[in-house]
């Protein structure tokens, strides 16, 4: 599916352009929005690298990555990031993540950028399972994804090293006959 294209009251994802590496550096680079993800912060050469690999994996075949921008419809900024990974070893079956600017916190964008994550996966992919990992300590993530829908499964122990240390993961996950009941 290219390009992605899905939007809600607030917000569209959209694919990711070049225009896009300061929007997403305010993100990737931060160390507050990156607190409880599985990366230390980013540079700008970082970023750079990482957009231009989505944009080259927008028009792959067969398609594997979908990285897209969160847009706020009324000022037409990029405010997140979200991320769909077809999962190699799930049939129809993918991995989601997403990071919004710290300033975007605590007013539900989250929760409407995984909904429209999932509309993306479900209704635009046809999957059958998508499956997102979080830190056990970010809680808003876990409202987030419960919100959504997803179930919370269980702890990967010791999933993540980051900064020289190893940190679990605790996986949450959605069925595609979950998310037509949740709607």
């Amino acid at each position: 599916m290219y390009p992605v294209e899905r939007s809600s009251a607030r917000f569209e994802l959209r694919e990711l352009v070049s225009d896009d590496v300061d929007a997403l550096l305010a993100i990737y680079g931060s160390a507050k929005a990156t607190e409880h993800l599985s990366f230390v912060p980013r540079t700008r050469d970082q970023v750079e690298q990482i957009v231009a690999r989505s944009i080259a994996a927008a028009t792959a075949t067969p398609r594997t990555e979908y990285a897209l921008a969160v847009i706020e419809r009324e000022t037409a900024e990029l405010i997140g990031f979200g991320r769909l990974a077809i999962d190699p070893h799930q049939q129809r079956g993918a991995t989601m993540g997403f990071a919004l600017r710290p300033a975007s916190w605590g007013v539900g964008y989250g929760l409407e950028t995984v909904k429209l994550l999932l509309d993306a996966a479900f209704d635009g992919l046809n999957l059958h399972r998508v499956w997102g990992a979080r830190s056990p300590l970010n809680t808003a993530s876990a409202r987030t994804m419960e919100a959504a829908g997803m179930v919370e499964e269980g702890t990967i122990r010791e999933h993540v090293l980051k900064a020289g240390k190893w940190r679990d993961s605790v996986v949450h996950a959605i069925l595609d006959r979950e998310w037509d009941a949740a709607r």
